[in-house]
């Protein structure tokens, strides 16, 4: 049974989906519940895990960016001397 909600989004990013959406022959509405769908079916510990990078990029203008915490000083010189 279908039901309602109600989302908001950037503008930008509503009319690349739609456009998407269309081009794919499937209504927006179909397109987020497949994706929820993919999203809640799996197991997923964070963001980078989740199957839509490639769709979000496709839509976004510019590559998608997931902000996180930043390292500490001791894990900056790890990654460093890691690196070298």
């Amino acid at each position: 049974m279908d039901a309602k909600i109600t989302l908001a989004f950037d503008r930008d990013i509503i009319e690349a989906a739609k456009k998407f959406a269309a081009d794919q022959n499937i209504s927006l509405s179909r397109l987020m519940e497949h994706l929820l769908r993919q999203i809640t079916a799996g197991t997923y510990n964070s963001l980078e895990d989740l199957p839509i990078s490639t769709w979000v990029n496709q839509v976004a203008e510019g590559k998608a960016e997931y902000h996180t915490r930043a390292k500490s000083r001791k894990e900056l010189t790890s990654d460093f001397f890691e690196n070298r």
